[in-house]
């Protein structure tokens, strides 16, 4: 390797959070405290029209306790995509349910919404849509055969704060709940968390319970009490999956920074599309005009006339001191998946295609011009 490596992901971290954190420390409430309460609440008023926020530890602890909160079970079926992350499909099995996986489009890399329909059985009860890389899937469609399948719809959004479908921000739609990531490479980070966004207050009390063991009061309410305020009551075998107060201070300073973060991502994202637009690739694609793509990540997908495959590509521009990655291992091609559901590469083309073909790029708003050159120089070597 010739020169110091330029990380894949770095977080955006500043004064602002390290002083939330610094006084939440002194405050001594380290877990679920007036931290979180004030970043539920700056979440709430960030997405609007009427929104509940519930913090938790990770998105996909979110994702479990919103299938929970819908009625997922045994034997149920929840249609989702094999371009994702492990977590999106196996909160499904958590639950003794079971995923049916769609291909995705093409072009988009999010689910194939003219392929769901003909998934559907008389065991789905939900579809789990993932908004790849920040760009929104077509909701439209989704929340329409939802509605007349009678299916429960429960967005995947880690990759999409802040992103918009139709003018409207992603978790103000008419899904039933929105699961948002703040893991160390989000558009925003805590660190390790995310957030439930709801606007059925019934699911809102049910995840707000099922995220602290079941019990009918969060810890903070019953020891910030003015009275004696010991009793609680377990409703049901929940689970531990609240955030704590010092992951949320570095929330409340993330969020105020959220559009400029994505102001910066598309810049960048813009400067790559220039700098890469006479090379043998495929770029990604933008969102449509007057809609916001939150460029949680950059992916480049190598022409099939790229006499260098994408695993040497992944090596050269290590050499050359530059980290990349791979969004995503397709979970059919993963063993666990494959073998339980007897699944083939070929189950799922589209996703099988551009698994072998893309590299997602270093996207990160602590990047300088000079890194963001350095990533452009090592890619048109290798490709030139």
């Amino acid at each position: 390797m010739t020169n110091i490596l330029l990380p894949f992901a770095l977080p955006d971290i500043g004064e602002e959070e390290i002083a939330e954190v610094n006084d939440a420390l002194r405050s001594g409430w380290l877990t679920t405290g007036p931290k979180s309460k004030r970043f539920e609440q700056d979440f709430s008023a960030f997405i609007g029209e009427g929104a509940e926020a519930i913090a938790v530890n990770s998105a996909t602890a979110g994702l479990h306790i919103a299938l929970e909160a819908v009625g997922i079970g045994p034997g149920d079926e929840v249609i989702t995509t094999p371009y994702t992350f492990t977590a999106t499909a196996e909160v499904i099995r958590y639950l003794g349910a079971d995923p049916v996986f769609v291909d995705i489009d093409p072009t988009t890399f999010n689910i194939d919404v003219d392929k769901i329909d003909k998934a559907i059985t008389s065991r789905t009860k939900a579809i789990m849509p993932v908004h790849f890389a920040g760009l929104a899937c077509d909701m439209d469609a989704i929340l329409k055969t939802a509605k007349s399948k009678g299916l429960r719809v429960i967005e995947d959004a880690a990759h999409a704060l802040p992103a918009t479908y139709k003018k409207k921000l992603i978790g103000t739609l008419k899904s039933d709940v929105t699961v948002f990531s703040f893991y160390a490479t989000k558009t925003i980070t805590t660190g390790e968390g995310g957030m439930v966004v709801t606007r059925n207050p019934e699911i809102a009390k049910r995840c707000s319970m099922m995220r602290l063991h079941g019990i009918s009061r969060d810890a903070f309410d019953r020891y910030t009490s003015t009275k004696p305020s010991w009793h609680y009551e377990v409703i049901a075998p929940g689970f531990k999956y609240n955030m704590t107060d010092i992951a949320a201070s570095l929330g409340i300073h993330q969020l105020k920074k959220a559009w400029a973060f994505q102001k910066r991502r598309s810049e960048m994202a813009a400067y790559y599309d220039e700098a890469f637009r006479d090379l043998p690739l495929i770029l990604p694609p933008k969102a449509p005009a007057g809609e916001v793509h939150a460029w949680h990540l950059y992916v480049i997908r190598l022409k099939e006339d790229v006499t260098v495959l994408r695993d040497r590509f992944i090596e050269l521009m290590y050499e050359k001191g530059i980290g990349c990655s791979v969004h995503f291992i397709p979970l059919h091609l993963h063993p666990y998946w494959r073998d339980r559901y007897h699944l083939k590469p070929d189950d799922f083309p589209n996703a099988f295609r551009a698994y072998e073909r893309v590299v997602s790029l270093p996207l990160y708003t602590k990047m300088t011009q000079k890194d963001q050159e350095r990533v452009v120089s090592a890619v048109r070597d290798i490709l030139q």
